[in-house]
């Protein structure tokens, strides 16, 4: 009887075969997303009420009812009031935005000194936008160049006094100049402090560790509000007679140290979760402590306190607008103290400006947080499910 060889080797790869048509497609997504369960459901279908309640009367006041243009609060007010809208009318006045808009930007630095901020943004978006481009070369030149250089000539350009370019005082910023100014500050001081911090909580060094978590525990055991406030007025009396220090420097130096400390617990946090196995495999290379911890624990422990980082950073950004308890003004500050002028005095002034700010603050921290699931995805290359 003959034996017949029943081994089968394919030579060529199979065909990729589509997905079936009950998994494509919008009708798909809607049964995996919306409608999955008897839960699912309920929830999607309260959901879309509350859209088809509240979107309609935003998009009439946002956009169909708004007053776009003006030069005054007649223009944002009812005939009741002494302007020229209709009684009973409500939507959202964008005039009052638009005629304060430089001032939103600035604070009252100089006009025809403001090219000197918007010079420093550009710079600042396009040092930035490739360093946050994973393909762009030259990341390390970029990095010196972002941290390093832009904050000096950022500095000498905003201030001036040198170089024929008139003084400006920082007590004349203000609005987003003041917002994005603290928040970039804050976040190249903070992680790296943060970094020192956490390490050195968890030295074995006795006094090391003793003054690190002195600091930090003291730090995040007040409110900011509280470091502030004693930077601003209680420093001065602890400094030699006739020394003094910058009040925008002193809200930079809070604001940098306050995020520190917070900063600090979310890289501990990172460093525990590393297996002690990475320790002792970077000893036994013979691995210095540096070595081990910048090479080997480090990049770990950072890539797995993303969101951590992240969300510290938005924390502080919104944080900001605590510095008018030191007299200084962010954007939202200066948008509240805009509210007192006669010529603007309006029921929708307020609202106008709130929601602006509010779009503002929203912008940026959604960029913060998309651009964090990005780096997310990126580095998710150890604990893929």
């Amino acid at each position: 009887m003959q034996e017949h060889d029943l081994s089968f080797v394919r030579v060529e790869m199979a065909l990729a075969q589509s997905a079936p048509p009950s998994e494509r497609g919008l009708g798909a997504w809607i049964r995996k997303n919306l409608i999955a369960s008897a839960g699912d459901t309920i929830l999607t279908i309260i959901g879309i009420v509350l859209v088809a309640m509240i979107l309609p009367q935003l998009i009439s006041w946002a956009f169909i009812n708004a007053q776009w243009i003006g030069t005054d609060r007649t223009f944002c007010a009812t005939v009741a009031q002494g302007g020229i809208q209709p009684d009973g009318w409500s939507g959202a006045c964008w005039a009052f935005v638009n005629a304060k808009f430089g001032q939103f930007m600035f604070g009252r630095y100089p006009i025809d000194e403001r090219w000197r901020p918007i010079l420093v943004a550009i710079l600042f978006v396009a040092l930035l936008v490739p360093l946050l481009i994973p393909k762009v070369p030259r990341k390390g030149l970029n990095a010196i160049l972002f941290f390093g250089a832009l904050p000096v000539f950022a500095f000498i350009l905003l201030v001036g006094g040198v170089f024929g370019l008139p003084h400006v005082e920082t007590s004349l910023w203000g609005g987003l100049l003041v917002t994005l100014s603290l928040s970039f500050v804050g976040i190249a001081v903070s992680l790296p402090l943060g970094i020192v911090l956490a390490l050195g909580r968890r030295s074995k060094m006795p006094i090391v560790k003793m003054l690190c978590v002195i600091f930090i525990e003291t730090v995040r055991g007040i409110p900011l509000i509280t470091v502030l406030f004693m930077a601003s007025v209680m420093l001065p009396l602890f400094l030699p007679a006739g020394v003094s220090f910058d009040k925008f420097l002193r809200a930079l130096i809070g604001v940098s140290l306050f995020a520190a400390a917070y900063m600090a617990e979310v890289v501990r946090g990172g460093l525990q979760a590393i297996p002690k196995g990475q320790y002792e495999g970077a000893d036994s290379l013979g691995l210095g402590y540096w070595q081990k911890m910048g090479l080997i624990v480090l990049p770990q422990a950072l890539k797995l306190v993303i969101p951590g980082i992240v969300n510290t950073f938005i924390g502080m950004f919104k944080d900001t607008s605590l510095v008018s308890i030191i007299s200084m003004f962010d954007l939202l500050g200066v948008v509240k103290q805009n509210f007192s002028d006669a010529n603007w005095a309006t029921p929708q002034t307020a609202r106008s400006g709130l929601v602006f700010a509010a779009f503002v603050f929203w912008l940026f921290c959604f960029g913060m947080s998309r651009y964090s699931m990005f780096t997310e995805r990126r580095l998710d290359t150890s604990y893929k499910r």
